[in-house]
């Protein structure tokens, strides 16, 4: 079976150091294994976009020599499929109306308990729909780490899987895309191990065989906080990548010599798939990296 791979970002700002870490490595990991990677913007989320982000984000990939082997997908465009598996899992009493407001639910313990679970709500107003779950995920295979366990009260939770302003799930759209597009393995950030389990729920709900799952080191600033656009993390070098690039592949655990440094962009990229091995990754989770001038 061909693998495939992708690198699924969030057009809530540029690339950072964390993004262009998650692309690489997922290229990487897709091509070191002659398959196939795929780029698909995640824009599930209109107030958190950032105008303009979709483009800055494609031209940055394009700068880092990073390209996708087939055309690029969108999530906005594909809601009438979230919400078809939606319609057939709440036809199918799989899936609920719920009026619980995170407020209640944290006054409660911060996990949901399955307030409206049995209450057959039919008026959808303010409400948000969750998925039952009743064979919880506790743990699942990391390709680095091994078996990773899921807190009980978490995994057991009937997650939702439209929010109650009518936007999608991420988790419902991530497998539902995923499946799609026939996605092989995941290679992503270390920030989303935990909805891994909800994800492979999902996987068994559709009756689909789960993906192999990968996650690859965080990268902190120096107060110690994930780079993130959300944290305003610095947008990557467009002009000049070369310096970044070789950076993020330090932090992906290569042993950069002199002689690749005089390379270009190209062949920088394909030396990378050339000598990619998961036994070079960091074991940590979390990383603060050291930029040449000792600051992010």
């Amino acid at each position: 079976m061909t693998y495939i791979g992708r690198f699924a970002p969030s057009p809530s700002g540029p690339l950072h150091f964390g993004s262009l870490v998650a692309a690489l490595g997922s290229y990487f990991q897709a091509k070191s294994q002659q398959g196939l990677w795929l780029i698909r913007i995640e824009d599930l989320d209109p107030p958190r976009e950032v105008e303009g982000a979709t483009e800055l984000i494609l031209k940055a990939l394009d700068a880092y020599g990073l390209h996708s082997d087939k055309p690029i997908v969108y999530q906005s465009e594909r809601h009438d499929l979230y919400q078809a598996q939606i319609e057939q899992w709440l036809e199918q009493n799989q899936a609920y109306y719920c009026q619980c407001t995170r407020k209640q639910i944290k006054a409660t313990g911060g996990f949901y308990t399955g307030t409206c679970r049995g209450k057959q709500i039919s008026d959808d107003r303010q409400c948000s729909v969750r998925l039952k779950v009743d064979h919880p995920i506790t743990e699942f295979s990391d390709e680095k780490h091994g078996t990773i366990s899921i807190p009980e009260d978490l995994a057991k939770e009937d997650f939702i899987i439209k929010r109650r302003d009518g936007l999608f799930a991420y988790n419902l759209a991530v497998v539902i895309d995923d499946i799609d597009q026939g996605i092989t393995e995941v290679v992503r950030g270390a920030d989303l191990i935990e909805p891994t389990g909800r994800q492979i729920s999902l996987y068994h709900e559709l009756g689909e065989p789960e993906v192999k799952y990968l996650h690859l080191p965080l990268a902190l600033d120096e107060n110690g906080n994930k780079l993130s656009k959300q944290n305003h993390a610095t947008a990557i070098d467009l002009d000049n990548p070369k310096p970044t690039l070789l950076m993020a592949m330090t932090f992906l655990g290569f042993k950069i010599s002199e002689e690749l440094e005089a390379l270009n962009i190209a062949s920088i990229i394909q030396w990378g798939v050339d000598n990619w091995s998961l036994d070079q990754l960091p074991s940590e989770t979390e990383i603060t990296p050291r930029f040449s001038n000792g600051s992010l």
